[in-house]
């Protein structure tokens, strides 16, 4: 997969999921930082590092996010070569507020 690629899918990751499970977390982490709570919207301007990218942003350097836990999909290939869904698994990832980044 290319970086074009794992951004994108980390995009449409990101903004069609329905899971309301890290708002909590989200919210008290930015506040914690000092940005407004009315500021802080998930799916809208806090995205992980590659969605960032894909949006054609990038984080600035030192800057620290908030971890999250996600569910990402595992596959395998079967016997006749196709990639069959085997479920998900538990993964930590970070999330960035769009105050931490600069345009490209």
């Amino acid at each position: 997969m290319t970086n074009v690629q794992i951004q994108a899918e980390a995009l449409t990751r990101a903004t069609v999921s329905q899971s309301l499970t890290n708002y909590p977390t989200i919210l008290e982490g930015f506040a914690a930082m000092g940005i407004p709570m009315d500021q802080i919207l998930p799916r809208e301007n806090v995205f992980t590092f590659n969605a960032w990218k894909a949006l054609g942003r990038y984080v600035r350097k030192g800057e620290h996010g908030v971890k999250v836990l996600t569910w990402v999909p595992m596959s395998r290939i079967n016997d006749v070569g196709e990639s069959e869904s085997i479920g998900r698994r538990p993964r930590t990832t970070t999330v960035f507020h769009i105050s931490q980044t600069e345009a490209i």
